[in-house]
């Protein structure tokens, strides 16, 4: 089970990993926390869509699904369990391998390593824009220790190579000076 808010049952904090999107979304509120006055009302309209949101199953899950395979979901999104792949998913299910096939199939329409692979695929686009770390770290950082088969995933994922992705994406960033 989750922990409440940010206090998680784990010693390591709860990290939630966000699309562009919702980063947007996010840093709208926070601009308008800034500049509203400072009274308990403007910081609780900040909040509580906010923990809601940490809440709320991973996107793409039902409501529906059972709470083991919702908390599994949302485990999944942290760099420790997916680095592990599928093997790591269902260990943090605490079930057995076809039982959570089966589940993930009918609540999510994807396999266990289907699934993984896209947190994978997700976190690497993340790493590819923001930093600019080595392919093969980024590879082995995701649990993929075979650059090709990463280029694979990758390619599947999001359409080009992981080269061309943060080129594309990165020519527009404005780096800091040294």
């Amino acid at each position: 089970m989750l922990g409440i808010a940010f206090l998680g049952n784990e010693d390591s904090p709860l990290i939630a990993h966000h699309d562009i999107r919702q980063l947007a979304v996010l840093n709208h509120a926070a601009l308008q926390l800034e500049y509203s006055p400072l009274r308990q009302l403007y910081l609780e309209a900040f909040l509580i869509p906010l923990l809601v949101a940490l809440d709320r199953p991973p996107e793409g899950v039902s409501q529906d699904a059972p709470a083991w395979l919702i908390a599994a979901c949302a485990s999944a999104q942290n760099v420790k369990v997916f680095r592990k792949g599928a093997a790591g998913f269902v260990a943090a299910t605490g079930r057995a391998h076809p039982h959570v096939s089966r589940c993930m199939r009918r609540f999510l329409g994807v396999t266990p390593s289907g699934y993984i692979n896209t947190q994978r695929m997700g976190y690497a686009a993340c790493r590819l824009i923001g930093t600019s770390d080595p392919l093969a770290e980024i590879a082995a950082d995701c649990g993929l220790l075979n650059l090709s088969h990463f280029h694979k995933l990758f390619l599947a994922a999001h359409g080009e190579a992981p080269l061309r992705y943060r080129l594309a994406r990165q020519q527009n960033l404005i780096q800091p000076r040294s």
